[in-house]
Formats: C-alpha cells, sequence, structure tokens
C-alpha cells in the first residue's frame, strides 16, 4: 500500500506539474498574441520597437477604432480569466497580476474618453508625427516607398483628429483655450517651413544606398508629397483648431470643471501614484516637503556664503548670466562632460548595467518652446539605436547650468537609461513586463537617480547641489500644485505664484511646467511620490541588515522586476530582506 501511495502521489506530482507547464504556456500565448496585436494596431510604435513589418502603416486613432480596442481589452481579460490561476508558478502569477491590473486599468479609463482630447502642447500627431523620422529606415527605394504611403496617411489622422474633437466638443470635454492656442505656432512651425527644408524631406540629403536616378525620382516625388499631403493636412488642422475649436475650449485651469472633472482626477491620481492616496493627503505632503527642502537650501544658501534672503539668492540665480550658457554648444557639450564623468562611478553603484547605449540630442525646433527641460526616449529591444537624451536648447538664459547635473542623473544615468534599458534586458519577463510604464516607478526612480549623485560625489560644486535642491523642491511643489489646481480650483496664475515664490525655476520653466500639469492631471503627482517611497525602502534596508546591507544588491533587487506598482515593489524589497537577513 505505501509503494502504491508513493506511486499514486509521484502521478499527481507530475500532473499538477504537466497543468502548471500547460497553463503557464497558454498565460504566454496570451502575452504574446497582445504582444503582435498592439503591432499590428500601433505601427508606428513597431517602427519604433525594430519591427518593420509596418513602416508604411499609421495608427488608425478613430473612434470606432477606440471602441474595438476597448473591446479587445475584454477579449484579453476574458481569456486571462479562463487560466486556472493555482497552477501557475509564482512568477506566472505575478505576469498574469500585472496584466489583469494593466488590462482593468485599461477599461476603468473608458469612460473619460481621453481620445476626445487628442492635441495638447506637449502631445498630439502634429508634433508626434514628425518624429517618426527618427526611427524610419530611410536608405533603400523601397523603404523610402513605405515612407511615403505613411506621408499619405497622415490625412487620416488629421480627420480622426478632426473628428474626435467635434465629439469632445459637444460633450463639453475641452481643454483650456490656453493650452491650446499653443498648438497653433507648433502647426507653423511645419508647414510654414519651404518642403525642401522640412524635416520630413531633410533624410533623402543624408545617407543612403540610392543611385542618382532613383534620388532623383524620389526627391521630386517626396517635395510633391511634402508640400501637397503632409502640409496640406497640417493646415486644414489648423484651420479647425483655430476657428472651430478654440473658441470653444474651457476657460478654467482645473480638469474639475469638465461635467465628470472629479472623478476624472481621482481616476487619475490613482493611475499615477499606484497607492491610496488622496488628493487633500498628497497636497499637505507636498507642503511639509516644501518647507523640509527650503530649510536645506537655507543651510546651503549661507554655507555658499550669501548674505540676504533665500528669496533673493533665487532672483540672484535668475539674473545674473554667469549661471548661463550664451552657446547651445557649450550646454550640450557640458551634459556631454557630465554624462561621461557619471558612467565612470555606476559600477559602484550597480551590479547590474545595461548594454543599451545612450545619445544625446539637441530638441527640435518646432516643439522646443513649449517643451520642457529635457526628455529621454529609449532605445528599441533590438538595440539598432541607442536611447536618446533630447536637451532642450530653446530661450539659453531660462536653461541654468546649476541644475545640469541633476537634470542629466534624471533623464540619462543612472536615471531614465539606465532602468528602463535594464528592463528592456530581463529577458526572462514577457514583453509588456518588460515595457510595462508605472509612472510613480519610472519618475521616482528618476528623482532618486538625482539623490544618487550627492553619494556618488556629482554634487561637489556647491551651485550644483544647490540645483539638486531645487530640482528637488520642484517636485514637491508640483504635489502642492498639481492637487491645486485640480482639486482646490487655484487658477493659473495662483500655480505660478506658487512656484515662482519656492523655486528659483526661470519664469519661461515655471509657466511650461504650469501648463504642463494643467494638460496631463495627476501625472506630475509620481516624481515625488515614488522618489519617497524608494527612500523610505532603503532606509528599512539600512535599518534591518545593518552591516550585511550592500547598495549595489539595494538597488539591482528595485530593478530586477522592470516597473512595478510601488506597494507590490515594497512587498518584494521586503522579500529580499527578510531573505538577507
Amino acid at each position: 500500500m505505501k509503494k502504491l501511495s508513493k506511486v499514486l502521489l509521484l502521478i499527481i506530482t507530475m500532473t499538477q506539474i504537466l497543468s502548471s507547464q500547460e497553463h503557464d504556456k497558454k498565460l504566454w500565448q496570451i502575452f504574446d498574441d497582445y504582444e503582435e496585436y498592439n503591432r499590428v494596431n500601433n505601427p508606428e510604435g513597431a517602427t519604433y520597437e525594430g519591427d518593420h513589418r509596418f513602416d508604411d502603416r499609421l495608427s488608425d486613432n478613430s473612434d470606432s477604432a477606440n471602441t474595438i480596442y476597448y473591446e479587445k481589452v475584454r477579449y484579453f481579460l476574458g481569456r486571462l480569466n479562463e487560466i486556472d490561476y493555482t497552477t501557475l508558478t509564482e512568477d506566472d502569477k505575478l505576469n498574469n497580476d500585472l496584466f489583469r491590473r494593466s488590462l482593468e486599468l485599461s477599461l476603468e479609463g473608458e469612460k473619460f474618453k481621453y481620445h476626445y482630447m487628442p492635441l495638447g502642447q506637449q502631445w498630439g500627431i502634429h508634433i508626434g508625427f514628425p518624429q517618426i523620422v527618427r526611427v524610419q529606415p530611410l536608405v533603400t527605394k523601397e523603404e523610402y516607398l513605405k515612407y511615403f504611403k505613411r506621408l499619405r496617411a497622415f490625412k487620416n489622422q488629421v480627420n480622426d483628429a478632426i473628428d474626435n474633437m467635434k465629439k469632445g466638443m459637444a460633450l463639453k470635454l475641452m481643454p483650456p483655450d490656453f493650452i491650446i492656442v499653443q498648438t497653433l505656432p507648433q502647426m507653423e512651425n511645419i508647414f510654414n517651413v519651404p518642403a525642401a527644408e522640412s524635416i520630413f524631406y531633410k533624410p533623402i540629403d543624408g545617407e543612403n544606398s540610392l543611385t542618382s536616378e532613383e534620388k532623383t525620382e524620389l526627391k521630386d516625388s517626396l517635395k510633391n508629397l511634402v508640400e501637397n499631403e503632409v502640409y496640406a493636412s497640417y493646415r486644414r488642422l489648423y484651420e479647425f483648431v483655430k476657428t472651430e475649436y478654440l473658441p470653444n475650449c474651457r476657460k478654467d485651469a482645473g480638469i474639475s470643471s469638465l461635467p465628470d472633472g472629479r472623478e476624472r482626477y481621482q481616476n487619475s491620481v490613482k493611475y499615477y501614484t499606484t497607492l491610496d492616496m488622496t488628493a487633500e493627503e498628497i497636497h499637505n505632503l507636498g507642503m511639509k516637503e516644501v518647507d523640509r527642502i527650503r530649510g536645506e537650501m537655507e543651510k546651503l544658501k549661507n554655507e555658499i556664503g550669501f548674505t540676504g534672503s533665500l528669496d533673493e539668492f533665487n532672483t540672484y540665480l535668475k539674473t545674473d548670466s554667469k549661471f548661463y550658457y550664451s552657446n547651445k554648444d557649450d550646454l550640450l557639450n557640458g551634459f556631454r562632460s557630465i554624462l561621461s564623468k557619471m558612467d565612470t562611478k555606476l559600477p559602484g553603484l550597480f551590479g547590474r548595467l545595461p548594454e543599451a547605449k545612450y545619445d544625446l540630442f539637441e530638441m527640435e525646433e518646432f516643439r522646443a518652446k513649449s517643451a520642457p527641460a529635457a526628455y529621454y526616449y529609449s532605445a528599441p529591444e533590438d538595440r539598432s539605436r541607442p536611447g536618446y537624451f533630447y536637451v532642450n536648447t530653446y530661450d539659453l538664459p531660462s536653461r541654468p547650468i546649476y541644475t545640469m547635473t541633476a537634470l542629466a542623473l534624471h533623464e540619462a544615468v543612472p536615471g531614465h537609461h539606465l532602468q528602463i534599458s535594464i528592463a528592456q534586458e530581463l529577458k526572462d519577463l514577457p514583453k509588456f513586463r518588460r515595457d510595462y510604464s508605472v509612472t510613480a516607478f519610472v519618475e521616482g526612480w528618476g528623482l532618486y537617480a538625482e539623490y544618487l549623485g550627492y553619494e556618488s560625489g556629482m554634487y561637489e560644486d556647491l551651485y550644483q547641489r544647490y540645483g539638486a535642491l531645487t530640482f528637488e523642491i520642484w517636485r514637491a511643489c508640483r504635489l502642492v500644485v498639481d492637487t491645486g489646481i485640480h482639486e482646490k480650483g487655484w487658477t493659473r496664475e495662483e500655480a505660478y505664484e506658487f512656484m515662482r515664490k519656492n523655486t528659483p525655476n526661470s519664469d519661461l520653466d515655471i509657466r511650461s511646467e504650469i501648463d504642463r500639469y494643467i494638460s496631463w492631471p495627476g501625472q506630475a503627482l509620481a516624481y515625488k511620490i515614488g522618489e519617497l517611497k524608494l527612500k523610505e525602502l532603503r532606509k528599512k534596508a539600512e535599518r534591518e541588515l545593518g552591516s550585511k546591507f550592500n547598495v549595489k544588491d539595494f538597488h539591482d533587487n528595485v530593478l530586477k522586476n522592470g516597473a512595478i506598482p510601488l506597494g507590490l515593489l515594497e512587498k518584494k524589497i521586503d522579500e529580499w530582506i527578510a531573505k538577507t537577513k
């Protein structure tokens, strides 16, 4: 009987293992099918990722396509529900949970009709479409012909945008007029350039494998396409926005002025922070952080030797020309020098470093005026090009030298480039996990990366250290201003005055930031909330592990699962602490 029982137990165990493997296979097939669906329906994203099967297509942004998208989300959720969760491995339970979270968050946003407000001063097809040139393969004649199809298809995206805006107007879902008015010069900066000097035309004058006959033929076709297709579509969008859309846009800054504004903002707070915090709690936390950081700035101001008040010191930093470059090449080279220095310090902070490279780019002129100081665009997974750290060189007297170190650490290394590239290289994770976007994690890490500048010796210059504090208080002010605008009814000017009083940021920078918070409710909350959680977890690990604490191990364990919600990150770090102890 004992022998028979052992045989039965073995059979049951093997059956369970095989069942688990079968369900794991089904789960990963769902992930693969979801990835393929995204590639097919977001061909620009596929091109960006190095998948060139759809280089002749553009996304369908129509209202009907949006409806189909949510039907597809429900379809994938239904397939997920068919999986026997109890048979999954621990790793696949986590994959399952995060995939479910992603789908359910998408469905929570369905009722808000976000696609009915498709334009802003920092996003929209008018800004996004020209950037396809950076990633589109343009070497052979066949590749140019695919590109030409894309240029012709732009008119469909313009039609969709206009149709969606009209439907938004009917439902009173409108952005503020002072946001939309900023999109007009952005469009003008595209279609007022001669076709032969256009960003869409420039690649053909670069390196390619075209014969002289092919180049002559394609140049004529491309110039005609740019002028009569692309520019014509831009002008049609421009005229609609200027004459029909802008006069009907709302006047109030806060999202609470929309019909569903309160609920919409609560949804955004939950989405971007990943925590169950109220807007009031976040507002009060921001005020406390502002007071704390001002105290640190006061101490450093005294250490520098400035005898006036903190406000006078901030005015001094804003107005003295020695804190600003007068040549944009000096600014770009200054960033290169900072990053070169930081590169040498990374092995002391991380056990794992990314394989992907990064490069520095000057931000395109057509979008620079309304853009922030910098962006980071990740490298594709095939590593056919590096990650891009875009630097804004518009209005150099608004780009202080003393904040450059903190900005470089945030956007490149050890910030976004390092974290996102490592996530992409976690090949044991499904694709959706490698691309998983949790803003509180990603931007919290970026702000935490600025903090790492202290222990890596990057802030030896006292002004650069003060610059790091100005960046930190800027993110603390975001907690106050974002909730102030969207929850408490602050005006645009009230938000501006709070930022002006508490940061040494330039006027241009402050106004650009305020408008960003107005047009992107809740997103600005993620930075400080994420950073505070990371610092809290590090202090906990240092306290509980004592001499066993190793900063490389801590960082590697923070990054080993890609971007994840803050509550889950805390659970994973607690498990690592317990295991290490």
